[in-house]
Parts: structure tokens; sequence; C-alpha cells
């Protein structure tokens, strides 16, 4: 018979797995962060900072940028792929997406490059790391996804697994060779589609705890299909979850810590964070739905550009649209989740507080707040 969870119990072990209740790990640092939550999501935007520092700061802590560039890309514990979306993934991690680079040597692209082109990159890469505008220009001169030729062979070779990022210039991918970057007993490994998916199904299982077929799809862009055929095999249990409409999986290290206690954080997380990523499960585990409204016109906007959820006691309880100005921390707007009160206001205005110190603020302005906010 299966387990039966009750809410609290699943989003405690959805916490714990994702590295956000319990004692952070501070000696692993951010490799060991990157290990546990599997998948670290890569976007543009930076208000406080990049999204992918954010995620590090969510779980460890004030740690520097240094640190976080060092283990992404310069460490050779890390490398850039396609998984839930652009993401920096643990090293270890590079044979289970075999059959996704299979799929991507055979994939019609939309544009591609010719083969005069592919030689002419490949040659300069073998001479050392470059960038795209090292080989003529990442754009033809149109908008930012109008690629030059170049770029077009730079990233159809980075998705082959020819190719890594093993820095980033200004957000810029600086690319080697694969057989350069990647230990060669982990280039060894071919792992088969069936293989393949087994293990990203158990991976998937084991950094959200307790999940639904969805969100084990979700995790790393898995077909349904697919876990259907994997799951039996990737050694999760089947439990029920109280209030769930749908039937779910464990981790059996999640099940067994269930007992242990621990402390929650308090934190602001990047919208692109594993916690919140996925709006259909955050709302079931937390009563929570959250809209990036950054690409949605100012004057239509409800909670602000780069409104970031506050976890405080295992729970969403707000949002705060944040910004810098100098060395003040410029809370836009802050939007309580639920019911208000004082408690509440004192848990965002911690996490204000440490946010403002790990960029480097010296002071917190609240502009706009349905509850005063102790700063």
């Amino acid at each position: 018979m299966a387990d039966s969870l009750s809410v609290d119990e699943a989003r405690r072990m959805f916490l714990r797995a994702q590295g956000m209740y319990g004692a952070p790990d501070r000696r692993a640092g951010v490799p060991g962060m990157l290990r546990r939550i599997g998948a670290v999501q890569l976007d543009t935007i930076s208000v406080l900072a990049r999204s992918h520092e954010l995620v590090a700061y969510a779980r460890l802590g004030p740690v520097g940028r240094a640190a976080v560039e060092e283990a992404y890309w310069r460490s050779g514990r890390a490398f850039e792929f396609w998984a839930h979306a652009a993401c920096i993934l643990p090293i270890e991690d590079w044979p289970w997406f075999e059959s996704r680079r299979g799929r991507y040597k055979t994939a019609q692209w939309h544009r591609q490059a010719d083969d005069k082109t592919y030689a002419t990159v490949r040659a300069r890469v073998a001479e050392g790391p470059v960038t795209a505008s090292e080989l003529g220009g990442a754009k033809q001169g149109g908008v930012w996804w109008d690629w030059s030729e170049v770029k077009i062979a730079l990233e159809r070779l980075l998705a082959r697994g020819e190719l890594v990022c093993v820095e980033r210039r200004g957000w810029k991918r600086v690319y080697d060779l694969a057989s350069r970057v990647v230990p060669p007993e982990l280039l060894a490994q071919k792992p088969s589609a069936e293989e393949c998916n087994i293990e990203l199904v158990r991976l998937a299982g084991r950094h959200l705890g307790v999940a639904t077929r969805k969100d084990l799809a979700d995790y790393y862009r898995l077909k349904l299909d697919w876990v259907d055929q994997a799951v039996a095999d990737a050694g999760l249990v089947p439990v029920t979850v109280q209030g769930w409409d749908e039937p779910a999986w464990a981790d059996p290290l999640g099940l067994a810590g269930l007992g242990e206690r621990g402390r929650h954080r308090t934190t602001l997380l990047s919208p692109f964070d594993s916690v919140v990523w996925d709006r259909d499960r955050a709302e079931r585990m937390f009563g929570f739905f959250h809209r990036l409204e950054a690409y949605v016109p100012k004057d239509k906007r409800v909670h602000g550009y780069f409104a970031m959820p506050v976890l405080a006691g295992g729970r969403i309880v707000g949002r705060v649209d944040p910004k810098r100005e100098g060395r003040t921390l410029v809370a836009n707007k802050v939007s309580v989740v639920g019911r208000a009160s004082e408690r509440v206001a004192v848990e965002i205005g911690a996490a204000l507080r440490e946010a403002a110190e790990w960029v480097g603020c010296d002071s917190v302005v609240v502009k706009e707040s349905e509850v005063p906010i102790p700063v």
C-alpha cells in the first residue's frame, strides 16, 4: 500500500531536497549546492544579481560572485546545457544527456550553418577557447536572435556536445572543445535513451523530494511517456499526497528523513529558482501563483518588473520587486501572500536586510507595501 503524506510533509521533503530546510552545507559550497538541486536556470535579467547567483545565495547566504562563477564555469565541476531551460548542471550528469545530444545532432533546425562554417569554427576552437565575437560576431545586425552563421554553428556544436561553455564574459559564451574539458571517463559513457530517461527521472525525484509524473517530466523537460516508461525502474516510491489529484512518487532518502527537524531558510527567491519555476507545482505546494512581469507592459504589472517570492517558515509569504539605487536597496512594491501579519512583515524585512547586505547596500527603502515592513 502506498505511503500517504500530508501537504506539509510533501512541502518539507521538497524544501529539504532543494537545500532550503536544514543546515546548509557551507563546506561543500556552490558545487555542493549544485549537486543537491541538479540544475540552475540561467537568465539574462539582472536586478540584485543574475538569477544563477540568486539561486546560490538563497541556499548558502552571502556567497561571493567569484565563488559562483568559479563553480559554474571554471572549476570543471559543471557544464551548461538544455535541461529545464538553459541550465548549469553538475559535470557528473554529463552522460545522462547523451540521448538529448543525439537528438540535437539529427534535429531539423529552422536555420543551419553550411559545412564550410562548421569546419572553420571547429578549426578555430581547436586552437583555444573563443567567443562568437572573436569569430566575426554573434549577430547579423538585427534583433538578438538574428544569429550569424558562426553563432549558429557554435550553438549547434554546443547542443551536440562537441563544444562546451567554459566561461561567460559579459554574458557572452566562451566555447571550448568538450574533449579538452569533460573528463574522459564521462565522455566515454554512451548510455542508451532508456538508461538516460531512467536516470533523469531518478534525479528529478531526488531533487524534488516528492513529485507527480508532470513534476518529474518538467524538471528536465522529459516527455510524459518517457516518465511513464522509466519511473518503475527509477527507484522512487509510490505515494499519495493529501489534496493532490494525481498519484506521486517520492525519493526514498527523502521519506527516510521525514522525521528529521531543521531550520527553514528566510530568503528572496529568483523567479527562475527551481523552488518556484514550475507554476503548477508552486501553486500546489505553496498556494502561490507567480507570473514574471518583466515582459508585461509597465502599466499592466501587478507585482512589479522582477517580483521575487519571499520564502519563510517553509511557505511563500510575499513578493518583493527590488532594485538598487546606489547603496540603497529599494523595494518598489511588497505584496503579501495570504493573510498579512506582523510576523510576515518581520520575515520580509529580514529577507530584505540580508539581501541588501549581500549586494553591498547599507540601507533599505520600501516604497509601497500592504503592511509596514521593519527594515
